[in-house]
């Protein structure tokens, strides 16, 4: 056995070189501190692993990079332990020391993906034992046992026991064929299709071990308007070259598919789910994929919605249309993703109402091997919404939530927005379906209805910029995501501080500082864009301030279908006298809500819409209230840019320099947002503007 082969000649250089943030969370920089660097050697002075198997040649790999970053020493790799110190990772399986530790009952709770970390003795010598079911368990295990060094924690004594809450934690890449990415801002895709199966890209190994090191297990790789090209043999081969890379790392591949795909590319006279010509070609297609992919994971669909094609097509139902694919790839133990975003091609009263309406009625009729994955809110991933209503409704129907990282309307990749508050707003939102406490989290994670397939997926934000996300900042949605991905439960300060003792280093000016300015960035965000419950005051780049957009294609499309502003008032009225969005939620959200009275201020606009003069529980006026909020928000932009410029010489040039230009531009913008949205508004509500506002 030769696992040292491994090593690539990066992974043995030393670290001299310019910051690019290419690196991510896995820089493994020197630990400064010498006492510290000094214990960490002592309690990984060997690596002791039996398994030679590419995720076992990745382990030794990562261990072998991080260590000799971290530590400045490679320490060797043997097959027994001879020493105090040794690291001995591997499964009962093939590991025979592991398998006498009488470990099995901790083993079967942590699963195939979950790990321990333990100290223990073996015969006579001093050891951290990182165990698992599966080579992937340990692959995670090697990850925490260096984020813990990256974060100054002891190795010793270690009793870690850690699983998963939710067993498929995906990236969904909306990347096209040609390169290009829906609602992409770091650059062209990743999958370079060209190139491919003949070379893939070194790169996508390191995306590969960014998403372990966070327990990400499924790569979507293909846009939801997907084009049906993507399921030709030859773009099969492209993805199988792919999966080939992905695999060692824990991910399986996933593709999107266009539901027309028989038609398309079959020369079928009709994609009818219901029709066995149909049913047929997508079995064919699935043997043929399964072929190639044996691990391959299935499908994520976009049916009838922003008129991509659909069972509705043929007069048939959205648990037919997933039917037909699940039923495909069952045989394989594949699984169907189907979208709940979907609005009707006549346009609603209200929008937001449409998915309940679509797809309460259909739950139980899913196949087992079917997913519907829901949007965290009713209408499009906007700065603030109320978490979808198809939360908890559906307790015979597997939900994902489907979260999304890439910032498309929250300043994509200019603003620094730090998403982790957002996500466990959701997460820890309360559906009271089985009573209080049944959180969006209890229904993922299946422990409120007993599902048996749980998951979560998140709209990427990669692309091929060197920092991979566009801004350094939006690295950090990426690694909470994962870290959310794997414990709901975690805290967004606590993720915080892990990724930026990784990122930028342990200095406590640097970290309290950096800290401050993410966990308020999204507050922040919301009050100089959208505050108050507002939504979709945006155009078509769903980037710059247009509450004035009417657009001549969609009324839901238009900014005025949302904030309904006039001379009375402003807000859409989803009461019971109103559209009776309200109805959807369950007591006591829904009386709660539907009295502006006891409604949250942060969603007051979204539920109501109320006379300018309407006070608040402050006793100011909701006039007073935005202008208020949008001056907040904008004082807030402008407040990160100086908190930014005290970290002059206290990070990296090239980041600082980089980061500095993002966040003068974001300061422009806030006050451009402020500026332009209450110029607008207080042409309906005829009240004062702030007299600092300018004229121009």
């Amino acid at each position: 056995m030769c696992l040292l082969a491994a090593l690539s000649v990066s992974a043995l250089a030393g670290y001299a070189h310019a910051e690019t943030g290419h690196d991510l969370w896995l820089r493994y920089v020197p630990v400064e501190d010498s006492a510290l660097r000094a214990s960490y050697r002592r309690s990984v002075s060997s690596v002791v692993i039996q398994r030679d198997s590419p995720t076992g040649r990745a382990i030794v790999a990562e261990l072998r990079r991080g260590l000799l970053g971290l530590l400045g020493t490679s320490p060797p790799v043997s097959q027994r332990i001879a020493s105090d110190g040794a690291v001995l990772i591997g499964t009962p399986a093939n590991s025979p020391v592991i398998a006498g530790l009488g470990w099995a009952k901790p083993l079967a709770r942590a699963g195939d993906e979950g790990f321990l970390i333990r100290s223990t003795t073996v015969g006579k010598h001093a050891v951290t034992v990182i165990a698992s079911q599966s080579d992937r368990g340990t692959l995670y295990g090697v990850f925490h046992l260096l984020r813990l060094v990256q974060t100054g924690k002891p190795l010793a004594p270690l009793a870690v026991e850690e699983r998963p809450r939710l067993a498929l934690r995906l990236l969904d890449h909306w990347d096209n064929l040609d390169g290009t990415i829906e609602r992409g801002y770091a650059g062209p895709s990743l999958w370079n299709w060209a190139e491919l199966p003949g070379r893939v890209d070194p790169r996508i190994e390191d995306y590969a071990r960014a998403n372990a090191s966070i327990g990400i297990n499924g790569a979507v790789l293909n846009n939801v308007n997907a084009n049906a090209q993507s399921l030709t043999s030859s773009y099969l081969d492209k993805t199988a070259a792919l999966a080939q890379v992905l695999r060692p790392y824990g991910i399986r591949v996933y593709l999107s598919a266009n539901f027309n795909a028989p038609r398309a590319l079959g020369g079928l006279p009709t994609a009818d789910p219901l029709d066995p010509a149909v049913a047929r070609w997508w079995r064919d297609k699935a043997t043929e994929i399964y072929r190639l992919i044996p691990d391959f994971g299935g499908f994520l669909v976009k049916a009838n919605s922003e008129g991509q094609p659909g069972p509705q097509d043929y007069g048939r139902t959205h648990a037919d249309g997933a039917n037909v694919l699940a039923d495909a790839v069952a045989p394989h133990g594949g699984i169907v993703m189907w979208r709940a975003f979907v609005y009707s091609a006549e346009v609603d009263v209200d929008r937001v109402k449409r998915a309940y309406l679509e797809f309460v009625p259909l739950d139980g009729r899913f196949r087992d091997n079917v997913m519907v994955q829901v949007k965290n809110g009713p209408l499009d991933f906007q700065p603030r919404e109320p978490f979808s209503p198809l939360f908890g409704e559906m307790p015979r129907t597997p939900l994902m939530a489907e979260l999304q990282i890439t910032q498309e309307y929250l300043g994509q990749a200019t603003h620094l927005v730090y998403l982790a508050p957002m996500w466990k707003e959701l997460l820890d939102a309360d559906t009271y379906v089985a009573g209080p406490g049944s959180t969006v989290a209890k229904v993922l994670d299946g422990s409120l209805h007993g599902y048996r397939r749980t998951g979560i997926a998140g709209v990427a934000n990669t692309g091929r910029d060197v920092n991979w996300t566009g801004h350094d900042f939006g690295q950090a949605n990426w690694y909470a995501y994962g870290r959310l991905a794997w414990n709901p439960d975690l805290s967004a300060t606590g993720i915080a501080d892990e990724w930026i003792g990784m990122t930028w280093g342990h200095a406590p000016d640097v970290t309290s500082t950096i800290r401050s300015m993410m966990l308020g960035s999204r507050e922040t965000y919301v009050d100089y864009t959208m505050p108050l419950g507002l939504h979709h005051l945006i155009g078509g780049d769903h980037y710059a301030p247009m509450p004035e957009n009417a657009d001549p294609r969609r009324a839901d499309w238009s900014a005025i279908y949302y904030h309904r502003a006039d001379a009375w008032g402003i807000g859409f009225d989803r009461t019971i006298r109103g559209s009776n969005a309200v109805g959807q939620y369950r007591s006591p959200l829904r009386e709660r809500w539907n009295d502006p009275a006891t409604c949250p201020e942060t969603l007051l606009l979204w539920f109501h819409r109320l006379p300018w003069d309407y006070r608040l529980a402050s006793g100011v006026t909701l006039w007073d209230a935005l202008v208020r909020h949008y001056t907040k928000g904008a004082d807030g932009a402008r407040l990160m840019e100086f908190r930014w410029t005290t970290l002059r010489g206290k990070v990296d040039d090239e980041r600082y320099e980089a980061v500095l230009g993002k966040l003068r531009q974001q300061a422009a913008d806030a006050a451009a947002w402020r500026n332009k949205t209450l110029r607008y508004f207080q042409q309906f509500s005829q009240r004062p503007l702030p007299g600092q506002l300018p004229k121009d």
